[in-house]
């Protein structure tokens, strides 16, 4: 994180509230649209002010919230006022940047140049630089090896699974690298199966989640072998006889077991989970057994539940041995796990190119998958000669890609590169630079194809439905708790085009969101 006692006085924060960290952003930077004589004596007054004041303590803090300056000053349509007022969201609290795409200043920038917790907006800077560093060509390698090769079909001794950070490898992809070996001939690997997952350092995988929440799918740390994002994704139904529940699962794992206890009942469906418990539990023999109990509303119909469980290289053990044996294969035994590298004088069995990363932001972006953001991020480190990846060396090398880009950012704090951070920062201005650079680039139309259309899709599909920006406008956004933000392009009524970034850190964000729905409908009608 920047040292305040090095940062420019204007993006001096206040102190941040103690509790989860909350931001409280600096004194607004004067919009230009503003009578001159008013906007210097404002930006006199705001110098002096930050000059001598000392970063206040959290009753100091309270205090200048109370004190805020109103809403209604800042230079944004009522709507989008009279929404913050209701939500009780202070001016100091907001930031926003709007500009025409083309031209030579923002046509709004409100605290503009404030560091500001982005939440899930952060995964623009990660995807712009992914397709840019890597092309969105780019495909992820997933290789079987072999200590030996293959004789009458059978590979005795070690067998090495190396991933290069697929964020992608569900069982599909991972049954095709599967087909290849199969079909080359080889039906019976007998000996240990060793995991190589050295791409990426050994300590990203055990990142400890945000929230304490480790069996959240969202929570999910990234790993050279990523397999099916590390999560059960279980499906309850009505069995045909409606006298039970039938419980299905992806990926099948070798070690799996579900102990169904789940009753079927009559009745509306409503807060069905309220009523039923998935219990995950390793057993004494190195099974995983998870049990469902509970009532489950016939109601219902079919009914997801996904559940992050195990470590890395169990769950890829267990979904690559069970794989193997549903295609046909065999084991002379059931194989070992063990870690390590593909040594040089091991035989290459099969390799498989997984998506390509322009299909891959598609699902970063409209759906803020962050386990494949932070993927794409030590992608990134380790295609650029820093391997094995890890978040700090990821980000210099996207710190790099940044100054040669023109975009030299000294608030930007980049944690993991999906924005599930409590430490990340980025301001409007910044950001709204990146969007306004992605837009002139050869990769920019598949950044913002890739962003939620307003109204339509991904994260977006159910806001502003009856709006006229419903179509017109590309947004991608962020959540956390104490966050609210927006970023993306609008197309305008008038033909125009219009970069839009807002970022609110307010323990009261989330009742926001109408502040952030009208500045969109505003820029859509023109800004008036």
């Amino acid at each position: 994180m920047p040292n305040p006692a090095t940062m420019p006085a204007l993006l001096l924060p206040l102190a941040p509230c103690s509790v989860r960290l909350r931001d409280t952003p600096s004194p607004a930077v004067p919009h230009r649209s503003r009578p001159a004589w008013r906007v210097w004596r404002q930006y006199a007054a705001l110098v002096l002010a930050t000059a001598i004041v000392a970063l206040p303590g959290p009753a100091e803090a309270q205090a200048r919230r109370r004190t805020a300056a109103p809403v209604a000053d800042m230079p944004a349509p009522p709507a989008v006022a009279t929404a913050l007022r209701k939500a009780r969201v202070p001016g100091e609290a907001v930031s926003i940047y709007v500009a025409r795409v083309g031209a030579s200043a923002p046509a709004v920038a409100w605290h503009a140049s404030q560091p500001m917790n982005p939440a899930s907006t952060m995964k623009l800077v990660t995807t712009f630089a992914g397709l840019q560093l890597l092309g969105p060509q780019y495909r992820w390698q997933t290789a079987l090896y072999a200590d030996n090769a293959p004789v009458n079909g059978i590979v005795n001794g070690n067998f090495y699974l190396r991933g290069r950070g697929d964020p992608k490898l569900v069982p599909e992809e991972l049954s095709k690298l599967i087909n290849h070996v199969q079909a080359a001939g080889v039906h019976t690997l007998n000996g240990n199966l060793v995991l190589d997952r050295s791409y990426f350092a050994n300590d990203v995988s055990r990142a400890p989640s945000l929230d304490g929440e480790d069996q959240k799918a969202y929570n999910v740390a990234p790993d050279a072998l990523l397999y099916a994002f590390k999560t059960l994704s279980f499906i309850l139904a009505p069995d045909v006889a409606g006298q039970g529940v039938t419980i299905g699962v992806t990926p099948p794992l070798a070690q799996l077991r579900i102990d169904n206890q789940m009753r079927l009942r009559a009745g509306a469906c409503g807060d069905w989970r309220s009523h039923a418990a998935a219990r995950p539990q390793q057993q004494p023999d190195g099974t995983l057994q998870v049990t469902f109990s509970g009532d489950f509303p016939a109601d219902c119909g079919e009914r997801g539940w996904n559940i992050a469980v195990l470590n890395h290289a169990d769950f890829m053990w267990g979904g690559f041995v069970a794989l193997w044996q549903q295609q046909g294969g065999r084991f002379g035994q059931i194989p070992g796990l063990r870690e390590g590298v593909v040594p040089r004088s091991a035989v290459l069995l099969a390799s498989h190119y997984g998506q390509t990363l322009g299909s891959a932001v598609q699902d970063i972006n409209k759906f803020s998958n962050n386990v494949m953001a932070r993927q794409l991020m030590l992608t990134i480190g380790a295609e650029l000669g820093h391997r094995p990846a890890t978040p700090a060396k990821s980000a210099l090398a996207v710190r790099q890609w940044l100054a040669r880009q023109g975009l030299d950012m000294p608030e930007l704090v980049i944690d993991n590169g999906s924005g599930l951070s409590r430490i990340e920062r980025i301001s409007a201005a910044n950001l709204g630079r990146l969007l306004l650079q992605a837009a002139a680039s050869e990769v920019g139309p598949q950044l913002r194809e890739s962003l939620p259309v307003v109204g339509f899709d991904g994260t977006m599909r159910k806001r502003l439905t009856s709006a006229g920006v419903a179509g017109n406008a590309y947004i991608k956004t962020g959540t956390l708790e104490g966050v609210r933000a927006i970023a993306g392009y609008v197309n305008a009524a008038d033909g125009q085009q219009y970069v839009v970034v807002s970022m609110i850190n307010h323990p009261n964000a989330s009742a926001a969101q109408a502040a952030h729905d009208a500045l969109l409908q505003w820029v859509y009608a023109g800004m008036r």
